[in-house]
């Protein structure tokens, strides 16, 4: 159908010069998957006959394939002057910066055309997924709301939906979808996300078996290991925790949440040294973690390295003053090293803290 249409437009070329064949060498190319030779034809064609939007279009596809984004925007560019009101090229030009990771521009193509297609699946998944990469998650939510109200059976919307809902608070319902897609697309991705909400929400058994079943899906998936671990800690199966800790840190040496955790179980096993070498890691790994830098200073007190915990315990009031424990901490460390006024201060603060969380 292609070539029909064109032949008239290239008939025209100079004697020798073939756009036609160039044509035709080029879709050959292309749908055999050589793109690099299809750019290549196109090229050849396009210098002879610039105003063949179908060859730029189709150059545009190329280049989009073989990663060279910017090279493809800038062909479809060029197609949309010369035809403002083609939705596939516009189609084509928001794909190639979405790849890309443009994705502000992505967004200024794609809202037009889901505004005029609103119940286009696709359209509104990719453009609720620009939103999320963005930070953007009650555009989602309001955008895919009614999508999957309309489409309860699409598990591309239910879980950026999910997401999207886990991550604004609504846990409960994000869970809910994104355990769908767990299930019925046998994600090892959604069961590890399932799985993390459901330990947030204290639901341990069912974060256990989440990633139980993610685990068999994939095993190797990062975070799996380490959510494992958590789980079996607050379940009680302290030796089960730190073997799947252990082997998380393995796979991957950097993984704060792993060590952070490990150093919290081996406390409470008594292994000092051991917690100490865990923790350290963490407040490396991420030094703005208060939870990290509070355990460390716990474990610090107890080994007698009183000036070293009194660093990170103050440390920690002050970047969250609204925390009460680390002032109960604080205060008694204080007493211990003969500072009853600063001991009486922090104490007041702990208790004044404590009295507004009893609050109905």
């Amino acid at each position: 159908m292609i070539l029909a249409v064109l032949a008239l437009v290239l008939a025209a070329a100079p004697q020798g010069s073939s756009p036609e064949q160039l044509f035709q060498e080029a879709v050959a190319a292309q749908q055999r998957g050589d793109d690099a030779l299809a750019v290549r034809k196109y090229g050849e064609l396009l210098k002879l006959r610039p105003e063949v939007i179908e060859a730029r279009a189709n150059l545009g596809a190329a280049l989009a394939r073989l990663g060279r984004y910017s090279e493809a925007i800038e062909q479809y560019r060029t197609a949309l002057v010369a035809n403002p009101g083609n939705s596939a090229l516009q189609l084509n030009l928001a794909l190639a910066y979405y790849k890309k990771g443009d994705l502000p521009n992505a967004i200024k193509q794609l809202s037009p055309l889901q505004a005029a297609q609103p119940g286009d699946v696709r359209l509104a998944t990719l453009l609720s997924d620009c939103y999320a990469r963005l930070g953007q998650d009650n555009r989602v939510i309001a955008l895919l709301n009614p999508v999957e109200a309309a489409h309860p059976e699409d598990l591309g919307v239910a879980w950026v939906l999910g997401s999207a809902l886990i991550r604004s608070g609504d846990q409960a319902r994000g869970q809910k979808l994104v355990e769908k897609v767990a299930r019925l697309g046998a994600s090892a991705e959604a069961y590890l996300l399932a799985g993390r909400t459901a330990l947030k929400r204290n639901e341990f058994e069912v974060a256990r078996d989440h990633a139980d079943a993610a685990i068999r899906l994939n095993p190797k998936l990062p975070g799996l290991l380490t959510l494992r671990g958590s789980v079996l800690q607050y379940l009680g199966d302290n030796p089960g925790a730190i073997a799947a800790l252990r082997q998380a840190i393995q796979a991957d040496p950097r993984d704060f949440d792993a060590h952070l955790t490990l150093g919290a179980v081996l406390i409470t096993e008594r292994d000092l040294d051991g917690a100490r070498q865990h923790l350290d890691r963490a407040v490396e790994l991420n030094p703005a973690s208060n939870l990290a830098r509070y355990e460390l200073a716990r474990v610090q007190r107890t080994q007698g390295q009183l000036e070293a915990a009194l660093k990170n315990f103050e440390k920690v009031v002050h970047d969250d003053p609204n925390w009460a424990q680390p002032h109960l901490d604080l205060a008694t460390l204080y007493f211990r090293l003969k500072r009853p006024d600063d001991g009486q201060r922090e104490r007041a603060l702990f208790d004044r803290l404590s009295a507004g969380e009893q609050k109905p």
